[in-house]
């Protein structure tokens, strides 16, 4: 005997809401309903999944690899369903892609229209957050496809190119390194630098073309937003770094803040469209990545 789809999605969202009541709710059944299911998956499993504790629900070592597995599997059954439902109808019904926040605000704006174009019966739906928040939704099953910036490590991800991101300075108006040409490798010291706080791929990318280790202590300013940088740097701040879509999007209009390439071989990062490998959906997350491609002096 195996267990139900419908017994492995009630442990997943047990796992997620550590409470049956909470559980029972986001899967509209009853709180017994749920409770007797999820004890059918233990008979099944020959384990108790679950250490049951007043107010309390831990999952047991069987249950976590349990949970790991059942969103695998989910997965890839809403695959299944999604791709039946749109056979021979490519970027059509639902698709949930995310989008990290340093690509985000720059690169849907000019390019969705296209794609809603050339897909009116597409229905996107649109998450922006970390790249390894978003690797961990396409693993669990919670989005189709995210587009993320590369170098980035990660297993069982796979990816369709869009095309290559210089990264640039950033630097306040008057300071020594404000000045026409490249700046070259060594010119650069941690502590000049005001960065996106840590999480954010850009910070890594950047330090690890130019070589610097990450500034340290409690005193080092970590933004939230290119935004903040930007108005960080116009303050005087310190010098950053900003790819060169969101300079050309406008975000570095400020005549406090003077824009100038890293070196003569410029540090770029490859912007690509990943899905989870395996995926039903990843001819359509190949197709979005083509009806997405960068063109100008931001494209290699």
């Amino acid at each position: 005997m195996l267990p139900s789809l419908r017994q492995l999605q009630y442990l997943k969202l047990l796992a997620e809401h550590g409470s049956f009541s909470r559980a029972a709710e986001a899967a509209h059944v009853s709180q017994p309903a749920l409770s007797s299911g999820v004890q059918e998956l233990e008979r099944v499993l020959g384990a108790p999944v679950v250490e049951r504790t007043r107010g309390n629900v831990q999952l047991t070592a069987v249950g976590a690899e349990a949970v790991k597995r059942a969103e695998d599997i989910l997965a890839r059954t809403e695959d299944l369903v999604e791709a039946a439902r749109n056979a021979g109808k490519p970027l059509s019904g639902r698709f949930r892609i995310g989008v990290i926040p340093t690509i985000a605000p720059f690169l849907l704006p000019a390019k969705l229209p296209g794609v809603k174009a050339a897909y009116p019966a597409l229905k996107l739906f649109i998450r922006e957050d970390l790249t390894p928040r978003l690797i961990a939704a396409l693993k669990a099953g919670q989005l189709d496809a995210a587009v993320i910036a590369l170098p980035y490590a990660a297993s069982g991800i796979d990816h369709a190119r869009i095309g290559d991101d210089e990264i640039l300075a950033a630097a306040p108006i008057g300071h020594r390194l404000a000045v026409p040409g490249a700046i070259q490798p060594g010119s650069l010291k941690s502590e000049d630098l005001i960065l996106l706080e840590d999480g954010h791929c850009l910070r890594d990318q950047a330090l690890a073309a130019f070589d610097i280790e990450a500034p340290k202590g409690d005193d080092v300013f970590a933004a939230t937003s290119l935004h903040t940088l930007v108005q960080m740097v116009s303050s005087g701040l310190g010098i950053s770094f900003l790819p060169q879509m969101a300079v050309r999007a406008g975000l570095a209009d400020d005549p406090g803040v003077v824009i100038r390439p890293l070196s003569a071989v410029a540090p770029r990062r490859e912007i690509v469209v990943a899905w989870r490998t395996g995926s039903s959906r990843a001819g359509e997350a190949r197709l979005l990545a083509a009806a997405m491609q960068l063109d100008g002096p931001t494209a290699a």
